[in-house]
């Protein structure tokens, strides 16, 4: 694999930018569950687990944190397959308590409806979602989004979480993916 700045058409979101845009997203929602006694953040594998970690932080209210890993893309595949499966399940048990799925992006909404109609079986409190990145262009399925930290276009993306073939994650910016040369 290449140094990221070979695949680099555009930044699309910028380090600042992000952090910026989390902090309020963490005011808000700080504000949201302030009376809340039992929040907690489920972090959609592996895409969000940056943006969990960034976003936690800016959260000034007690809350705990678990994970899912939900399967639906393929290696290199931009489109998901529409296949969903779980590959790791909560741990915790979510009935009565106000949840807040946390997702890196949201694009054809397949994926996330699935996991939510699965969440509501278990009888939370509450369900609500915190996406940083809304891709509404492509979507196949509504879901509702509570908190979104950036609506973007349709382009393939990759940084802040978001891969390009598991490589990139670490990347503190959104950059879009020049297809000539991943492609080519």
């Amino acid at each position: 694999m290449k140094d990221y700045s070979f695949y680099l058409l555009e930044t699309l979101i910028s380090e600042t930018d992000l952090q910026n845009r989390i902090s309020e997203l963490g005011a808000e929602i700080s504000r949201d569950y302030r009376d809340s006694d039992d929040l907690l953040l489920v972090c959609i594998l592996r895409g969000a687990v940056i943006f969990l970690t960034d976003l936690s932080r800016k959260i000034t209210v007690p809350h705990a944190m678990d994970f899912m890993a939900i399967s639906s893309y393929g290696a290199g595949n931009r489109s998901s397959s529409g296949v969903v499966r779980i590959t790791m399940d909560l741990i915790t048990n979510i009935s009565n308590k106000d949840v807040l799925i946390v997702e890196d992006i949201i694009d054809s909404g397949n994926t996330l409806s699935y996991v939510m109609e699965l969440l509501l079986t278990r009888k939370p409190k509450s369900l609500n979602v915190c996406a940083l990145l809304d891709k509404s262009e492509r979507r196949e399925v509504e879901v509702p989004i509570r908190y979104t930290g950036f609506k973007i276009p349709n382009k393939f993306v990759y940084g802040y979480g978001l891969d390009l073939d598991e490589y990139y994650r670490n990347l503190p910016f959104i950059g879009v993916v020049d297809l000539t040369k991943y492609e080519g």
